[in-house]
């Protein structure tokens, strides 16, 4: 019985000695890790917000969002690997071949998740940089569509036959964003070479200015669209470049009304808007 008593009392002491000499180091260890977890968080926040290219405030605000909860979560992870590692340290673990085999598997997953990698650090870029977001009309290479969600990992395009396309955004090469800040009405249209070109100028500035002025379109307009310039000396045309600004995504919607407008007004002042013709003589 007395050794048993005595062997308790040696392992209690043991405990004890250990305790005092390694527990406070842990514990030490763990405060500083939640400390350093505390000051990331506002830390991060501020750098990220400080960082990101500024828009309207709600675009501002959720792009700083999605990369404040990212940052968050590397930080997270790293802080707590450390802290765990060094507790394993100071409790006697030789960590030695835990790091060795750590880094073998590290090196593993890196080449198996090399493209998962290079998809994440373009995504993490592409919205700090605000290359587009949700809403936008974007070309990614040659795969265009309405952006109906972005990922860290990869952009979600929806096109006009309501065909939805994944796109990771390590593979994009070419980001072609057709609805930031504003839009371009870029028009040609062909007359007689038969016109008065001073007359066919005026027809286009009026039937411009008339629909940048009406009530149902003028909310959409930025600047009237207006002849630019002689574009083109074509076959059977004279081509006319006609351009203006319109807010964004509704570029087609008023250049289409335009369109209806342009061919109304030429017919009433009699220009011709050529078209190709054959003729084809029957043997007798």
């Amino acid at each position: 019985m007395n050794n048993i008593v005595f062997s308790t009392a040696d392992a209690t002491s043991a405990i004890v000695s250990w305790l005092a000499v390694h527990g406070v180091a842990i514990l030490a260890i763990v405060v500083f890790a939640v400390f350093v977890r505390a000051l990331e968080g506002p830390f991060v926040e501020r750098l990220i917000r400080k960082a990101v290219r500024k828009g309207t405030p709600e675009e501002e605000k959720l792009r700083e969002d999605t990369l404040i909860r990212i940052a968050h979560g590397i930080a997270r992870v790293g802080i707590w690997l450390v802290a765990a590692l060094m507790v394993l340290s100071e409790a006697g673990i030789n960590i030695g071949p835990l790091l060795a085999a750590a880094g073998v598997a590290g090196l593993a997953i890196g080449f198996g998740g090399q493209y998962l990698i290079r998809d994440l650090l373009a995504g993490f870029f592409i919205i700090i940089e605000n290359q587009y977001r949700v809403g936008d009309v974007v070309c990614l290479d040659s795969t265009c569509g309405l952006v109906e969600d972005v990922s860290v990992r990869m952009a979600t395009l929806r096109d006009l036959d309501g065909t939805v396309h994944h796109v990771p955004h390590g593979t994009v090469q070419r980001v072609s964003n057709l609805s930031k800040e504003f839009a371009r009405i870029n028009l040609d249209v062909g007359v007689s070479y038969s016109s008065d070109l001073e007359r066919v100028i005026a027809c286009v500035n009026r039937v411009g200015h008339e629909l940048a002025q009406d009530k149902e379109w003028k909310e959409h307009i930025i600047e009237a669209p207006q002849f630019s310039r002689v574009n083109d000396f074509a076959d059977s045309a004279v081509m006319i470049k006609i351009l203006g600004d319109t807010k964004p995504l509704q570029q087609w919607a008023v250049t289409g009304e335009l369109r209806k407008r342009l061919k109304i007004a030429f017919d009433k002042e009699g220009i011709e808007i050529p078209f190709p013709q054959r003729t084809i003589h029957q043997a007798k």
